[in-house]
C-alpha cells in the first residue's frame, strides 16, 4: 500500500509506548489487515523480513543464528509462525541483552498457535497485540450510517476500502482462496475443501446468532467434532469472534451457548452474496448485519487498546435478552440493545428495563439503544439512544 494512502491506526498509541518498554512485539490478525504496512511507517528503520517468502524461510530454518545476525541492530519479522523453532533463538539473543527495548517486532496470521509459541519461548519479554480491519472511527466518515453501508458493500480490509478500482467481490472471492491455501491447508488438516467452503457461508448466514454446533454438523453432513475444529480455525484466525453469554452467577435462567459474530461485515456479505445496498438496509438480514457490524466494532475498540475483549450478551430462557454487556469491573456493567430501525420507539427500552428488573444485584452504570437514528435522546430516564458516531467516537471511551 502507497504511504500517501496509509490510515493512521489507533493501535499505533500503544504499540509504540509497548516498543520502549518491552524487548518484543508481536501483532497477530487476519491476513490483509494492514499488519505489514502498520509496522513499517511506526518503525520505517528497522530491517525487514517475511516468511512468506520461501527462500527467507528456508535460510532462517537452516541457520537461525546466521539470520538472526543478519538481521541487524532491530528488524521487523512477517508470518513468524511459519519458522516457530526462530523463537528459542530469539529468547536467547533477547535474555543477552535485556536493556535493549523493541529489538523483535513479529507478526502472525495465526493467533492461538502463534500465542502458545510467544508463551512458551518469550513469556515476560513480550507485548502481544491483535490488528484487525479498519475500525468505524479510523474511516473518520461524517455519517454512521454510510460507514455501515461501506463496511459491508466494500468490506473494511485496507484493500478494498482505500482504493475504490478494486472490485470487492473479485478481491474477497481471491482473501479466501489465498486464506484456505495459505493457512488453512498449510497449518491444519481440515478435510474437504468444499466442505469448509460451505461451512463459511451457512455460518456467515448464522451471524448474530447463537452458535448450534449440531444443527451446523446436520446441514453440512460432518461431525460436531469437525464443526468445532472448524471454528477454532476461524477464531484463530481472527475471521470470527464468539460472545460468551454472561457469566454472573444467574443460575439455569441464562442460555449459555456462545454467538457467533464474524469481524468483517465485508466478508459476511461476500459469502451471502449481499451487493444491493436497500436489500443490505431493508431485506431479512439487516438486523443480524447491524448487531454483527456493532458488535465486530467493539471488539476492535478494546483490540486497538491493547485490552481483551470484557463483553458479553445475555439472554434468558423466557427470552428477554440485551445484546451487549461491557463489564467495567466486578458485577458494574453497562448494557446495550442493537437495533437497525433508523426510527427511535420507546419500546426499544423494554428489553433493559426487563433485564434490569430481574438482575437487580448488578449494578447498571449505563444503558444505550446503538441504532441507525442520527438523533441521541432519552428515551427512559435510564435508557439513551444514541448514533453510530458519537457511540463509537465518544461513549465507548466513557464505558470502559
Amino acid at each position: 500500500m502507497k504511504n500517501n494512502k496509509y490510515i493512521n491506526r489507533k493501535i499505533e498509541t500503544i504499540i509504540k509506548k509497548s516498543a520502549k518498554s518491552f524487548s518484543a512485539i508481536a501483532v497477530t490478525g487476519p491476513r490483509q489487515s494492514g499488519k505489514t504496512t502498520l509496522l513499517k511507517n511506526l518503525f520505517p528503520k528497522y530491517s525487514y523480513f517475511s516468511f512468506d517468502d520461501p527462500i527467507i524461510r528456508e535460510q532462517a530454518v537452516a541457520d537461525p543464528n546466521l539470520f538472526l545476525e543478519n538481521c541487524g541492530k532491530k528488524v521487523i519479522i512477517d508470518e513468524i509462525q511459519y519458522v516457530p523453532q526462530l523463537l528459542s533463538y530469539i529468547k536467547q539473543i533477547i535474555d543477552d541483552n535485556r536493556q535493549v527495548k523493541g529489538k523483535f517486532i513479529l507478526t502472525g496470521s495465526q493467533r492461538f498457535n502463534l500465542i502458545k509459541s510467544l508463551g512458551d519461548s518469550l513469556a515476560g519479554r513480550i507485548a502481544l497485540f491483535e490488528l484487525l480491519s479498519f475500525s468505524h472511527t479510523e474511516k473518520k466518515e461524517k455519517k454512521g450510517i454510510t460507514t455501515f453501508i461501506n463496511s459491508c458493500i466494500r468490506g473494511s480490509y485496507p484493500e478494498p476500502y482505500l482504493y475504490k478500482n478494486i472490485n470487492p467481490e473479485i478481491w474477497y472471492a481471491s482473501y479466501l482462496q489465498t486464506y484456505i491455501e495459505r493457512d488453512i491447508r498449510t497449518i491444519y488438516d481440515i478435510g474437504n475443501l468444499r466442505e469448509f467452503q460451505n461451512f463459511m457461508k451457512l455460518l456467515a448466514a448464522r451471524c448474530s446468532q447463537l452458535l448450534n454446533l449440531s444443527s451446523l454438523a446436520v446441514d453440512i453432513g460432518v461431525s460436531v467434532n469437525t464443526i468445532k475444529r472448524w471454528i477454532s480455525i476461524l477464531e484463530a484466525s481472527g475471521i470470527i469472534f464468539l460472545l460468551p453469554p454472561f457469566y454472573n452467577n444467574f443460575g439455569k435462567r441464562i442460555v449459555k451457548s456462545p454467538k457467533v459474530y464474524f469481524l468483517d461485515c465485508g466478508l459476511v456479505c461476500y459469502l451471502m452474496g449481499i451487493k444491493d445496498k436497500d436489500f443490505l438496509l431493508n431485506g431479512p438480514f439487516a438486523g443480524a448485519l447491524f448487531e454483527n457490524y456493532c458488535i465486530q466494532e467493539v471488539v476492535k475498540y478494546f483490540y486497538n487498546s491493547g485490552k481483551i475483549p470484557n463483553i458479553f450478551f445475555s439472554r434468558t430462557n423466557n427470552g428477554v435478552e440485551v445484546d451487549l454487556i461491557i463489564e467495567s469491573s466486578f458485577m458494574n456493567v453497562s448494557l446495550i440493545e442493537i437495533k437497525s430501525s433508523k426510527t427511535l420507539k420507546l419500546s426499544m427500552a423494554d428489553n433493559i428495563k426487563k433485564f434490569s428488573s430481574i438482575f437487580n444485584k448488578l449494578n447498571i452504570k449505563n444503558s444505550f439503544i446503538l441504532s441507525l437514528s442520527e438523533k441521541n435522546m432519552n428515551l427512559t430516564e435510564k435508557v439513551k439512544a444514541v448514533g453510530l458516531n458519537d457511540f463509537f467516537n465518544k461513549v465507548l471511551t466513557n464505558i470502559y
